[in-house]
């Protein structure tokens, strides 16, 4: 049996699953806000109900908004405080006995889609979150690769590009990030990047699905808008590719549901590739919310 925990800020999703892949077991629990043996013995204990109904030891993995330091294993999170400079999975292994593993929530997001039955069979798949924030994760042959510091796939930040940089023009927005630093595609290419920069160029603050709604009506402004982060999407998808060079993208998170973006990446992204490059297959994510825990879950397939 293999056992998923989705770690959020506010609340921990809970999901087993059988050799088959098929979900047994939901569960959602709040996140013990700053109180650290109190997050531990949460999990410890989701762990033992479960492992008692079934009459198996689940193999246990986790997903988080964040990742372990690789030079002492305590996590690098923001979202999840209780677990801030912790060395939460040496601690919840010597409390359950067995071993855990952690990864960030983008590369279990990924490993979700990646065995899903349509795209198992796919040598890597990346997937990308346009959501509150952008991010994403990388899967070669089923496996989860997150480099030597644990941050490969961490996209959203690297940089603007030269070329998507003149595509915004004189009027540019240089967009702060809140890694620290300036100018990160998360800022750009996130929901909420959407929104930026949307108010940027036309003093306005406008919701995303206000945006996309008023484009769809045809709203000057709005259609404006569309384009000039359309091409920017394609110049920045188009380095990403040329340096991951990914079988299959997966799009995630809020953004991820505006459908114009898989007509026109395809269209968009070639020009920006060298000359024996071709576009990836782009789709929409199939498991929406639970990819998260499904993810985590499968960190421990074989």
């Amino acid at each position: 049996m293999f056992y998923g925990f989705d770690v959020g800020g506010t609340k921990i999703e809970f999901g087993a699953f059988n050799d088959r892949l098929e979900r047994m077991a939901t569960e959602r629990v709040p996140t013990p806000g700053d109180d650290y043996p109190k997050l531990v013995e949460t999990l410890a204990s989701l762990v033992e109900k479960y492992d008692a109904q079934f009459g198996v030891e689940g193999l246990i993995g986790f997903g988080l908004p964040g990742m372990e330091d690789p030079k002492d294993d305590t996590i690098l999170t923001v979202n999840v405080p209780a677990a801030k400079g912790k060395p939460l999975r040496f601690d919840l292994e010597s409390r359950i006995g067995r071993s855990v593993k952690i990864e960030n929530d983008a590369n279990c997001f990924a490993l979700s889609e990646a065995w899903d039955e349509e795209l198992k069979d796919e040598k890597s798949v990346m997937g990308l979150i346009l959501g509150t924030g952008f991010g994403g994760g990388i899967i070669h042959e089923g496996k989860v690769f997150s480099g030597r510091n644990h941050v490969a796939g961490e996209v959203g930040h690297t940089r603007l590009p030269i070329d998507a940089w003149f595509h915004l023009g004189d009027n540019a927005p240089l967009l702060d990030c809140g890694c620290g630093k300036k100018g990160c595609l998360d800022s750009y290419l996130s929901g909420r990047g959407f929104e930026l920069i949307y108010a940027h160029y036309f003093s306005e603050k406008k919701k995303a699905v206000e945006i996309i709604s008023a484009f769809y009506e045809g709203e000057a402004k709005a259609c404006e808008h569309v384009e000039r982060f359309m091409e920017l999407l394609a110049i920045c998808l188009a380095n990403i590719f040329t340096a991951y060079d990914p079988h299959v993208v997966t799009l995630g998170g809020g953004l991820s549901n505006f459908d114009l973006i898989y007509d026109e990446m395809p269209k968009r992204v070639p020009k920006y590739l060298l000359s024996v490059s071709s576009c990836p297959k782009i789709i929409k994510a199939k498991h929406g919310d639970s990819g998260g825990v499904r993810g985590a879950a499968f960190l421990n397939i074989r």
